[in-house]
Formats: C-alpha cells, structure tokens, sequence
C-alpha cells in the first residue's frame, strides 16, 4: 500500500516528487517533508507518511522535528551576522569575549576556530548529564575548564556538541541574548519561519495537532540489487571505541538525553537540538543567500566567508574527509550538496539544509526516522540528486 504524499511542486520539479515517494516506498522512510526554494520562490512543498511512531497520525503541513546537527547551521548564522554588523571579530581570540575560556591555553583559540572546527576541543574529559545539559549555563562552564586535545589552528576535528556551547555562550557575551533568543528575534520572526532554538511553550503545548513529530529509530532497507556498500572499518572502530576522539566527542553529554522529551526541545542547544518544519529550514537558507519577502540575511561578502574553505582534509573526530567553511559543512564527499559552492549543514539521523548562491536553490529536508548516518543519509541524497537533475534538463 502506498503512502499518502501531499504537497505541491513547481512545473519541472516533478523528479523531487518522484525521489520523495521513493523513498517511503524503497528507503524506509516513515515520516519527512521537504522543501526547495529557487532565487527566493517555493518551488517544493512536500510532506508524507505518519507524524508519530506507530503510523496512526499522519504527517501535516505544519509538522517539525527535532534537526540535529543541521541546527549547526542555523547557529552559524548568528555570530556571522553580528560579524557583518561589526559586533564580533571572527579573529578576535575567544577570551577577548570570554575572559574564563582562556584557562589551559585557549587563549590562543579564536573565534574562526570556533566555527571552522579547529578550536582542539571537541569532547569533554568530565562529561555532563542530560540534566546539566539542560541548563544553560553548565555546558560552557565545562568548555571553559577543558584543555584543548589539540594544537589550536593546527588541524580540525568535528566539535559534534561542544561547538553549540561555545558559539552559545559567545553570542551570549557579545548581545546578551542566547543563540536561540536572538535566532527568534532576528531570523525566525522578520522572516516568518516555523524554526527555533528553543521550542515555546506555547507550540510544545499547542492545539496544532502534529506540530512536532517524536523522532525514533527505523530499520535500515534491505540492500538492493548489486555489491553492498560497507561502512569503512576505520569509521566503525571509531564509534566502537570508548577511548577513541569520535566517541568522546559524541559522548560529552552522557547519556544523550531523550529527544523527544519536552523539556530537551525547550532548551536550546545550538550544535543539535534545533527544531524546523521543512519549508522553515529551507526559506532560512533561501534567505541567506537573496530577498525572501523583501529580506536577505547574508549581504555577498559573509556569503562568500560562509563557504569558503577553511578546514579540509582528514576529519580527526568523524574519520573521514570533510570540508568546512565558517559554521558549515561544504560540498564534498562525506557530505554532497548540490555543487562546489553549496554550503549547509546535515543532522545526524537524517535532516538537511543548505543552499547553493549559483543556482539560487536552498533546500530543507527534515524526517522523524532517525538513522545512524552522521553526514550522508540516503534519503536526503536522493532528493539532492533530483534537484541536480531538475537543474541538468
């Protein structure tokens, strides 16, 4: 039996409906939406299959989900713009805002290293709880008394959690405000996007039915015709080793805390606990790169400063290639985007934003079947690649 998909796309945009479909029928997709915007126009509005676990509520329109890492991404644009309205000095250190991150030789981390994955301080040698995670607080007073595990500027590593604290507490000094706050007062609400950092009382509670969808685990699919494609042994034995820079560095809040848990969605974590629909994700990213309604975030220079290339190479924490810019990840082979000057940023488990300043396109996909991939997962693949053929005929 098929699966309901509803939505609209643009004439030419037919193929993202077909990958869209394909995956619930192929991919073992249970829950998604997806949405495309092209030089500032919807062109995709996509959302199908069940909002909760047991499929007895459907996906609607206004359904969000909890975006992992691509809140990454979300985040990122915050210190960027106050670096374009002259209020934070990307190569200023981050003790010059921050006096107590100095401890233990950070005073030579700087603000780019923050956001480019070069600060050395990807894990915690005294992990917090989900608990003191929830507080605002404790998480960079943590990363505050941390010694960097590496030279700082010398190599990059993905900071999977500890990013959030520092770009968090950073903002924080500099506005006064939270990342998530000034997202909300900034971002979101001038541009009218179901997105935040931090979910409100009043959406958690909500009498919108379907507003946020419980993530949860789904069954890879069963491989299909031809060679199976293997995780590579180096990655696994990272994830397998308690000891190892890729598990601490996912295991500084230990144990993850409940995602579906209201009061985790009510804090705001700013390297993974973002919430979006689709079409908020993707009108961000449309509004990064031109006017959305009259509204450009990005002037062209911090465009160009998001996606160039900053660290590439060996990632000493994910164990593969990867390519960053100032706060988000580029195209490349551990995470493909639509070209070479694609910038955005996947969440673990399946969620992506990003957008491409040459074709004009920005894309948000988001899914309440959560999988183990960290910065390629299929299903969002599949859509990207779709556009790509959009953009060919």
């Amino acid at each position: 039996m098929g699966v309901d998909v509803n939505g609209t796309v643009a004439e030419g945009f037919e193929p993202v409906r077909d990958a869209f479909v394909r995956n619930f029928e192929a991919l073992g997709e249970r829950g998604a939406a997806v949405a495309v915007y092209r030089d500032g126009r919807r062109v995709v509005d996509l959302w199908g299959g069940a909002r909760d676990v047991d499929g007895t509520e459907p996906w609607q329109r206004g359904t969000a989900q909890v975006i992992r890492s691509a809140t990454k991404g979300v985040a990122a644009a915050v210190p960027l713009l106050l670096h374009q309205r002259g209020e934070l000095d990307l190569d200023a250190p981050v003790g010059e805002y921050w006096p107590e991150f100095k401890a233990h030789g950070k005073d030579r981390v700087l603000v780019r290293h923050v956001l480019n994955h070069r600060a050395g301080l990807p894990l915690l040698d005294h992990p917090i709880t989900p608990e003191e995670a929830l507080d605002p607080y404790r998480g960079p007073e943590a990363v505050a008394a941390q010694a960097p595990v590496w030279e700082p500027g010398t190599d990059h590593g993905y900071h999977a959690l500890t990013y959030g604290w520092m770009l968090d507490e950073l903002v924080r000094r500099v506005t006064g405000q939270s990342a998530g706050e000034w997202i909300a007062d900034t971002i979101a609400g001038p541009l009218g996007l179901d997105l935040w950092l931090g979910l409100p009382s009043a959406e958690e509670a909500a009498g919108r039915p379907g507003r946020v969808g419980p993530l949860a685990d789904v069954p890879e699919p069963a491989p299909g015709p031809g060679p199976r494609v293997r995780p590579k042994r180096a990655v696994t034995e990272a994830y397998d080793d308690p000891d190892s820079l890729t598990r601490r560095a996912f295991s500084a809040i230990t144990p993850f805390p409940d995602q579906n848990d209201p009061a985790y969605r009510a804090s705001a974590l700013p390297a993974t606990n973002g919430i979006a629909t689709a079409d908020g994700l993707a009108r961000f990213y449309a509004a990064l790169i031109g006017e959305v309604d009259g509204t450009r975030l990005f002037d062209p220079a911090t465009v160009e400063a998001a996606r160039a290339e900053e660290s590439a190479g060996p990632d000493r924490v994910l164990v593969v290639t990867t390519r960053f810019g100032l706060g988000y990840m580029l195209h490349g082979s551990a995470s493909p985007l639509l070209g070479p000057g694609s910038f955005g940023h996947p969440g673990r488990g399946g969620a992506l934003g990003f957008a491409d300043p040459e074709t004009g396109i920005a894309l948000g996909y988001v899914t309440n079947g959560f999988r183990k991939t960290v910065t390629a997962d299929p299903r969002a693949q599949a859509l990207v690649r779709a556009v790509r053929t959009v953009l060919k005929d």
